[in-house]
């Protein structure tokens, strides 16, 4: 705990957490501070449509005239969602199977991990894909379908832990001192497999965002009146040679976000496995 809680004295670690927490605060107070519309129900204003970043219009407006602030700032409160969304629900269905997978007999968890397999075997996008057009474009069905075609990936990350564990000296210990598994499990186990769950994850909700803006750019994610930084991007392609602000801004907020998760999780795996500093 106190190398995780160290992680975030380093400078580029604090910078990476400040940016998210920013992101988050924001968001959920832009409806209170800005006086323009957050969603994409917003009445038109064709008279100041496609205007250029201004003092104003920090953003610039888009080609309807709404501000385009208020609308990036308030679609990172969506693709958060998705983000914290995909992992946690990725990491509640793997968790378990993992686990079970690692505890149970040979059998068990060969047939167990053929069917993990069976899901990893779909392209990455193919899964959220088919999933987003059955259930139709949503962030709730965003957020399904990604986790349906990344939960396997956690399974796996837990049993091999699982199996890495069951071999060590205290494991062997409890076990021949009549520790039965439910007792390893929550007094080895668990407490060992979390960090690097923990770890995935945070790198995984990066990608979440850029999975998510994807599936909005190609019409399977997020639908009016929700705004979220792809359909952002989306609905502003056309206009990208003229009103570059439109998709610039949108995307700068997707690069930088997935940047500071990526280097929260990269801090976070050397914080718990220190000898990995010595291969970075």
């Amino acid at each position: 705990m106190d190398n995780i809680i160290g992680v975030f004295r380093k400078r580029i670690s604090r910078v990476a957490l400040l940016f998210i927490l920013f992101l988050v605060i924001s968001s959920i107070f832009i409806p209170f501070i800005s006086p323009y519309e957050q969603d994409l129900r917003g009445a038109v204003h064709l008279s100041i449509g496609g205007q250029s970043p201004s003092l104003e219009h920090w953003f610039g407006t888009d080609s309807a005239g709404r501000d385009m602030f208020t609308l990036t700032v308030y679609a990172g409160l969506s693709s958060l969602k998705i983000a914290f969304g995909v992992v946690f629900l990725s990491v509640l269905i793997g968790f378990p199977v993992g686990m079970f997978s690692g505890i149970s007999k040979k059998r068990t968890d060969e047939i167990i991990m053929r069917i993990t397999d069976g899901f990893i075997a779909f392209p990455p996008l193919m899964l959220p894909l088919i999933v987003t057009a059955v259930l139709g474009p949503s962030l709730n069905n965003i957020i399904i379908g990604i986790s349906v075609s990344w939960f396997p990936w956690y399974a796996r990350i837990v049993r091999s832990q699982v199996l890495v564990l069951s071999s060590t000296g205290y494991v062997s210990v409890s076990r021949s001192m009549g520790a039965g598994k439910i007792h390893i499990m929550k007094k080895h186990l668990l407490p060992n497999t979390i960090g690097p769950v923990l770890v995935q994850g945070t790198v995984d909700a990066g990608y979440a965002i850029l999975t998510s803006a994807g599936l909005s750019f190609i019409g399977l994610g997020a639908r009016h009146p929700e705004v979220e930084w792809g359909l952002l991007l989306t609905q502003s392609r056309a206009q990208f040679m003229n009103n570059w602000w439109e998709v610039f801004f949108p995307g700068i907020f997707i690069v930088f976000t997935v940047i500071s998760f990526n280097i929260i999780g990269d801090e976070l795996r050397v914080a718990i496995n220190p000898k990995e500093r010595k291969l970075t």
